[in-house]
Order: C-alpha cells, then sequence, then structure tokens
C-alpha cells in the first residue's frame, strides 16, 4: 500500500448541472458526467477498461466497451468515492485497468419527493438496520438526529459554540457564491441569519444542514505515463487510506464518540503522502452538517481534539485564510454529489482552474470522505 505514490493520476472530471429537481434519471445523469469527464480527459469512451460503482456492464453497454477488465462497488456511504480513488490506483498502478471511470450521482432532491415506509431498512443506506432496529423505537430516524449526538458531546466536552459552526455554514455558502455551478449561488447569509434559521434537532440548525439535490460527477484515473500524453495537467495521487469506527453502526455505543473512521485514516494516508496536514494548501472535507466538519479537521491532524471550533473562526477557513476549506462551497452550499463534487473542486483547484475561488499557488491538498455513521476516506493530491 502507497507503492502507488506519484505513479497514478486523476485526468478527467466532468459534472452535471446541480439542480433541485430533474427529468433525468440518476443513471442518465451519471453517463452524462462520465461523458464529460471522458471529454476533459481527452479520451474516447472505449478507452475506459474499469468502473468503480453501481452498474458497471451498463456502462459499457451505453459506450461500446468490449473488454471491461474491471468494476468494483465501493458501500461505504459517503466515504466510497475518496475510497474508490484508492481502488481505482491500485487497478491501475497493478496493470488490471488502464482508465479506470468513477461516477457518481445524487437524486436526493427528488428520491425525497417519495419518501419510502418509515422504518424500512434500505440494505443500500450504511447503518440503516441499525437504524431501524436500535434508534427507532427510541425516535431516531434521521442523521440530523444521531449526528447531533457528537455535536452535542462536544459542546459539553470542549465548549463549542453554536457561532463555531455557524462559521463553518457561512464560509460554505461564500464561496459558493463563486462557483457557477452551485445551488446557493446568489443566495449568500450572514452570521445573524444563521442563528435565526429554523432549528433542525438541536444543536443544527436549517443552515447547518446539507442540502438535498440531483445531478451527477465523474473522475478518471490512470498511470502517470498515460497521463503524459493527455491535454490536461495530471493530478497526481500522492497518498490514500480508509478507516471504520468501531463499532462500524452504532455511535453511542463507542468508547470514544470522536474516534471515527478518519482518526485511522488520516496518519496512513499523510504518512504515505510524505507530507503532514499542515502542509495542505486546502482541504474539501465532507460537510453533511456543520459539527462534522469541525471533528474531522480535529481526527485528521490539521488542529488537536478539542480545538476545532476555534479553529473555524476568523475566516481561518475561508478564501485567503490559513486553510480555505471546501472552496466549491461543499455538500451545504454547492450541492449533495457524495463528495464526488470535492475531488472534482480539489482536481480543479490543483489545475489552477478554479477562477475566482482559485487558491493562490495551490500546490497540494486533501480530499475526505465520511460515510454512514462515521466511515472515514483519504486522498492527498498534488499538482
Amino acid at each position: 500500500m502507497g507503492s502507488f505514490k506519484d505513479q497514478v493520476c486523476i485526468v478527467g472530471v466532468g459534472e452535471t448541472p446541480y439542480t433541485r429537481g430533474t427529468e433525468k434519471s440518476p443513471f442518465e445523469q451519471r453517463l452524462e458526467a462520465s461523458l464529460n469527464a471522458i471529454a476533459d480527459a481527452g479520451l474516447k469512451p472505449t478507452d475506459i477498461d474499469g468502473v468503480i460503482g453501481d452498474g458497471a456492464e451498463d456502462y459499457a453497454a451505453n459506450f461500446g466497451i468490449e473488454d471491461l477488465r474491471y468494476a468494483a462497488v465501493m458501500p461505504l456511504g459517503g466515504a466510497l468515492n475518496v475510497a474508490a480513488l484508492e481502488t481505482a490506483a491500485i487497478a491501475v498502478d497493478s496493470g488490471i485497468a488502464n482508465y479506470v471511470l468513477i461516477p457518481a450521482s445524487s437524486p436526493g432532491f427528488s428520491r425525497s419527493r417519495v419518501r419510502e415506509t418509515a422504518g424500512r431498512a434500505n440494505p443500500g443506506v450504511v447503518a440503516s438496520y441499525s437504524v431501524r432496529d436500535y434508534y427507532m423505537p427510541f425516535g431516531i430516524n434521521a442523521p440530523p438526529q444521531y449526528y447531533s449526538w457528537m455535536a452535542k458531546r462536544h459542546m459539553h466536552d470542549y465548549g463549542t459554540t453554536a457561532e463555531q459552526m455557524g462559521a463553518v455554514a457561512v464560509a460554505m455558502r461564500k464561496h459558493a457564491q463563486l462557483h457557477p455551478n452551485a445551488v446557493m449561488r446568489g443566495r449568500p447569509f450572514t452570521m445573524e441569519d444563521y442563528l435565526n434559521s429554523r432549528w433542525v434537532c438541536e444543536p443544527y440548525r436549517l443552515l447547518d444542514c446539507c442540502l438535498e439535490t440531483d445531478g451527477a460527477a465523474a473522475v478518471i484515473v490512470t498511470t502517470a505515463e498515460r497521463a503524459r500524453d493527455l491535454p490536461k495537467p495530471p493530478v497526481y495521487i500522492m497518498g490514500t487510506a480508509q478507516g471504520h469506527p468501531y463499532p462500524a453502526h452504532d455511535i453511542p455505543n463507542r468508547e470514544d464518540i470522536f474516534t471515527i473512521g478518519l482518526s485511522y485514516a488520516a496518519p496512513h494516508a499523510f504518512g504515505r503522502a510524505g507530507v503532514t496536514p499542515q502542509d495542505m494548501d486546502f482541504a474539501q472535507i465532507y460537510d453533511c452538517f456543520t459539527f462534522q466538519v469541525i471533528l474531522q479537521l480535529e481526527e485528521a491532524g490539521f488542529c488537536k481534539r478539542g480545538e476545532g471550533g476555534p479553529f473555524v473562526e476568523n475566516g481561518r477557513i475561508e478564501l485567503g485564510g490559513e486553510l480555505p476549506v471546501n472552496t466549491h462551497g461543499g455538500l451545504l452550499s454547492q450541492a449533495h454529489i457524495v463528495a464526488m463534487n470535492h475531488i472534482v473542486e480539489a482536481t480543479r483547484q490543483l489545475r489552477h482552474e478554479a477562477d475566482q475561488r482559485q487558491v493562490a499557488n495551490a500546490e497540494v491538498g486533501a480530499v475526505i470522505g465520511w460515510g454512514g455513521h462515521g466511515h472515514g476516506a483519504v486522498a492527498v493530491l498534488r499538482r
């Protein structure tokens, strides 16, 4: 593990428009984003010989790929796409595949209009059986509820404040104003607006919670050698890792509620990359809720346990600050595309293609995924 450092690259990225409502199916959107990524890489659809994601054979049928050499599925919830970079890197570095496509979509807004019967476990959702069998009898049925346990405990133990969580929300919304494909572009807000937003589940207000959106994004991974013949600057994968909390699907029965998958993954990823969190020019962090950004900043090593609240204050995570976070607006203000939009943004930052939101002289950055009840995945990337 880690032997592929700087030997594999992201060479293509693509997105659809991010919306709240669409006539296209999730697969149609993934196809669109995939074709955009293929074009961005200067490839043909038939060059793809590996797909990570559900329905790999359907991409082969639509793209005319006769020799599909590699297919995999990553059941890690919101950590899956960052973890998929590791799997793709291993596949191309070993010679199993030449060009691996990772497509992702989120029909969150359209799907939310037609909810399944309450209490029905969905095998495709990480931890759904734990929620059904152990949380729902006590009225706990949704992520804002069980993720709020972590936030409330952190506020109790370390004095984290609502204003500090609000600093995360305000920063993400500021960044979204600079992205032409952000759902919340044109809808800025202030800390006062944040504090006045309605309660969802204390301590989470409406503006602490990520968006429900529709859309898709995709990336393509290949070797550094093949990347030399492609038109766009390659983005090198320096180090990756994934980690899992224990027990993976049950938050209140953990010995330490703040030890998450990232706690294990981050040291491995940064160690394999040969850099530290303090070397990062930016971080794209899975922002399902504002506090989860604070927690991940701590567990990734950007600051010490208990210091995440003060760390996000005073514009420190905004563009121009010490560590710009989610320069596209993230799940909170751009779109919820299961962190694939985080990978796309990191790639564009390292290509220096981010226009008004460009981090000056960006050379190295991290992408962090969060899934289920705390699965974690990290990818350290460089220009």
